[in-house]
């Protein structure tokens, strides 16, 4: 008889596995990967708000940049150099000879905290030719409360209809009701390029006052 068999009831009977269990182990090395994913991945999901952002703050100085490289009235905006000229869709060589004024509007990008909007109409001006061929600028606003100034080609002046204010070609006024001339603008052209576009740079100044002051 053997004295090292478990007697039957006894605790040290050993007990077959039961059906239908598993016994499950997971190594150490899967645990470590499952969770750097996890790590990865969450931040992902946190980058992506804070890249969100970022392109949002950027955005106002990205379109302001690209403003500067377009054409009149093309989606990207007016061409303006670094001095505030804005190149203007006429040449020298499109004003009549004679001197004639012509109008033309004046447009430019205006920006915001967070907003641009593009080919914003900023104002008026009279474009001529002087004797000497040059172009010659005069804002279309009246110096006495702001009205606009028209041509009048019977007279070859310049005409105010709010208080019948009159000025010659060159801006001088022909009374006394305005308190200045009109405010001429100024005007360059480029060598490098062909063609002699007008560059303009577009100004306000105050009005009902003799001393020409502009409005910032």
């Amino acid at each position: 008889m053997d004295h090292d068999s478990p007697k039957p009831g006894s605790d040290e009977t050993p007990t077959a596995p039961q059906r239908g269990t598993t016994t499950s182990f997971q190594p150490p090395r899967r645990s470590f990967l499952v969770k750097f994913l996890a790590g990865f991945i969450g931040t992902i999901v946190g980058l992506i708000p804070f890249a969100a952002g970022l392109a949002f703050f950027f955005d106002p100085l990205l379109r302001k940049k690209n403003g500067r490289e377009g054409e009149p009235g093309s989606e990207n905006g007016v061409v303006k150099d670094a001095d505030g000229f804005i190149k203007m869709a006429i040449t020298v060589d499109a004003l009549p000879e004679d001197g004639t004024p012509q109008s033309f509007k004046v447009y430019d990008d205006k920006v915001d905290a967070w907003n641009k909007f593009l080919n914003v109409e900023i104002g008026t001006v009279w474009l001529r030719r002087d004797d000497q061929g040059k172009p010659v600028a005069l804002s279309a606003i009246c110096p006495h409360i702001g009205c606009s100034v028209d041509y009048r080609q019977s007279s070859h002046d310049f005409y105010c209809p709010c208080h019948t204010s009159t000025f010659d070609l060159d801006g001088k006024k022909s009374n006394p009701i305005p308190p200045r001339g009109m405010d001429p603008l100024q005007v360059k052209l480029k060598p490098e390029e062909t063609g002699r576009t007008i560059w303009l740079k577009y100004e306000t100044f105050r009005a009902a006052n003799p001393q020409r002051i502009p409005v910032s």
